[in-house]
């Protein structure tokens, strides 16, 4: 068994780049929605969650890329910041289930991180990696705290296992999926389907014969699928 820093060195990740942005379009609308610019120079919301990697130690990403991929492919090319830059790109929409399946068979390591394109999340990788190999996790993702909200689903979540994944409602509190996974690379390998819901098509439907556990953080968070969050990320992301 090897240490913790030396799977961290070998971990890859996939970032789920393919977005259209339909409720940015009217502001965002030549862009695939991770390239939303954050600044008058035009720098992208991507090249923060790329950065966040490149920080933590990740040394080779996977970016799943669906609508204008050349788009992205043009503007960071085959590596960033000393990480190797993979593109697996949809010719036909895939759902995020067929994006990050069709993204896993480019993956060498046993673990992998995925992530939204479109969502920051400020998790300890190396933590949540420590986390999900204790836990012996098939499935583990980042859960954060909300409070006062209804954009999200709840989380029923015991001793750190996700029982149930609940429909959105006003909530005062609780546990959301924050977007970022860990998951060992052949998990999706029997899913006979090409097109499918990463989220309502495996993970809802699998929570009794895998073992997917929550863990959780309290890092900054920001989702840009609706303008509200866009232009407040504009102005928070500035601050990363």
């Amino acid at each position: 068994m090897g240490t913790i820093k030396e799977k961290m060195d070998s971990l890859e990740a996939v970032i789920l780049a393919g977005g259209f942005g339909t409720r940015l379009q009217h502001i965002v609308s030549d862009v695939p929605k991770p390239m939303a610019p954050m600044d008058e120079a035009g720098t992208p919301f991507l090249k923060y969650v790329l950065a966040d990697l490149a920080r933590q130690g990740i040394r080779r990403v996977i970016l799943s890329t669906g609508y204008k991929s050349e788009v992205i492919e043009q503007y960071f090319g085959g590596s960033f910041q000393g990480m190797e830059l993979v593109y697996s790109r949809e010719d036909t929409p895939l759902g995020t289930g067929g994006a990050v399946k069709q993204a896993l068979t480019l993956c060498t390591a046993s673990d992998v991180f995925v992530l939204n394109g479109d969502t920051f999340f400020d998790v300890d990788l190396t933590a949540m990696c420590d986390f999900h190999h204790a836990q012996g996790a098939d499935f583990t993702l980042a859960m954060k705290e909300m409070f006062n909200f209804d954009r999200y689903g709840a989380l029923e979540v015991q001793d750190g296992r996700i029982l149930a994944f609940q429909e959105k409602k006003p909530l005062r509190q609780g546990w959301i999926n924050g977007g970022v996974y860990c998951l060992r690379r052949e998990l999706l390998s029997g899913v006979k389907e090409q097109c499918f819901s990463l989220e309502t098509d495996f993970m809802e439907k699998q929570t009794k014969q895998l073992k997917i556990c929550g863990f959780p953080s309290d890092g900054y968070f920001i989702d840009i699928g609706i303008p509200e969050d866009y232009y407040r990320a504009q102005k928070e992301m500035k601050r990363k």
